[in-house]
């Protein structure tokens, strides 16, 4: 494999300076829900329906955990890569079921998943020479 180059360098900064970010936002929005249940508007009538606080828990674990893969991220080791990847793929998951809730955020959130993977799959990131 081709090591990689200065641009492969700054994807993982730029993908590991997301992760941190996103952790903060996942943690906020966690917060929110744990301290002020009615702060969220529930939509009736949705398909997967969780109580906002069990939401509130889910995100802000989710978020301390990707806090820590972005932080380990910028150690530039493949492993920290790959779980920065699931964990992006877990985050645009649980917001994709958030959306009712808060759906702007929740978009947010998601492109931001998604510029992280974006950034870690490309060819030569994960491996330093």
């Amino acid at each position: 494999m081709a090591p990689a180059s200065d641009a492969g360098y700054g994807a993982v900064v730029f993908a590991a300076s997301m992760m941190v970010l996103i952790g903060v936002f996942q943690a906020i929005a966690g917060l929110v829900a744990i301290i002020d249940d009615d702060y969220y508007v529930v939509t009736p009538n949705y398909t997967f329906e969780l109580d906002v606080t069990a939401w509130g828990w889910i995100h802000l674990i989710l978020g301390i955990v990707i806090f820590c893969a972005g932080v380990a991220l910028f150690s530039f080791k493949p492993w920290a890569g790959y779980l920065a990847i699931a964990l992006a793929i877990l985050s645009a998951v649980a917001n994709f079921f958030f959306i009712p809730y808060y759906p702007f955020w929740s978009l947010v959130v998601i492109a931001l998943a998604v510029f992280v993977i974006w950034g870690l799959s490309r060819p030569g990131i994960l491996v330093r020479s």
